[in-house]
């Protein structure tokens, strides 16, 4: 079953390997962890299995009036399975109160 999560609560950066396939320059676990840190908003799947984290996505905002998407990922293994759907659905209920919400991945 997949869990979600907006903290970071013992969040370690051994949990959230395997992300940012395909970069040219994939951030590391360590780095990736910063970027959660750094965000207005995330929101984490993890796999209750073994705990670790399964898909992401992130937001940065001014708090009130526009928030800005740049960050949404689901491990190859777990793709197809509606997680990378219920992060999005997640996320636009938490900036259900923006004006404006821009979505822009690679």
């Amino acid at each position: 079953m997949i869990i979600y999560s907006d903290t970071l609560d013992g969040l370690t950066p051994d949990r959230i390997r395997g992300f940012f396939v395909g970069w040219p320059h994939p951030l590391t676990p360590e780095t990736h962890l910063k970027l959660l840190r750094g965000s207005s908003h995330f929101i984490l799947a993890s796999d209750d299995t073994s705990g670790a984290v399964v898909g992401y996505i992130t937001a940065l905002s001014d708090g009130f009036h526009a928030a800005f998407i740049p960050n949404l990922e689901v491990l190859p293994a777990y793709q197809g399975q509606g997680i990378g759907t219920a992060l999005m659905q997640r996320m636009l209920e938490k900036l259900s109160d923006h004006y404006a919400i821009d979505l822009m991945c690679d």
